[in-house]
């Protein structure tokens, strides 16, 4: 069993408000995850966490989805938040097919067979999420000159932050991998 430090409400002692909330998740996602679990004490920001997901991963851009997959996992790895590492190679896996490839995002990308843009969209990714240097007009006009449209660039950086975000929340409430919750997702 999974510990985190803060309480959480399971599905089965859920009020109707909660309830709701997860019969919706279930149904938009497959099945219920920990990192909603872990937001159970407030279902209002649960469901606004969930609309913003959905947007920004699974809504209409020019970033294709296995792009927003692989950016989730590059801030992932930058952050070493294993659940979403685990969590957003399968989900990676789903569009690449190919395991080596994936492990070879998460362990040594200078290797990967990517495009430009995508080889730019990943250094991107590792820049603002270290923020060593907060001027990234550079890699801006370099995504631009690789072919990405202002729009594309946006999303990506909506990406970014975004997994940056769910990636603090689920390390500072101790949210833990488990196999077990690998299958049944929709991707």
């Amino acid at each position: 069993m999974e510990m985190t430090f803060i309480k959480t409400i399971s599905p089965d002692n859920a009020d109707d408000e909660l309830k709701k909330v997860y019969d919706d998740l279930v149904e938009k996602r497959g099945k219920i995850a920990e990192v909603h679990k872990i937001q159970s004490l407030n279902p209002e920001a649960l469901t606004a966490h969930m609309d913003l997901y959905m947007t920004i991963m699974f809504g209409e851009s020019p970033l294709k989805r296995y792009q927003r997959e692989m950016l989730g996992v590059v801030v992932s790895v930058v952050n070493r938040c294993e659940y979403c590492i685990k969590h957003h190679e399968q989900a990676l896996l789903a569009y690449w097919k190919d395991k080596g490839k994936t492990s070879q995002l998460i362990s040594d990308r200078s290797q990967i067979d990517l495009s430009e843009a995508e080889r730019v969209l990943c250094d991107l990714a590792v820049k603002l999420t270290q923020n060593e240097n907060p001027d990234y007009s550079g890699d801006i006009a370099q995504l631009q000159k690789s072919g990405l449209s202002d729009r594309a660039v946006l999303d990506a950086v909506q990406v970014i932050a975004y997994f940056n975000f769910v990636n603090r929340l689920v390390l500072g409430l101790g949210v833990e991998f488990s196999k077990k919750e690998m299958k049944g997702y929709k991707y």
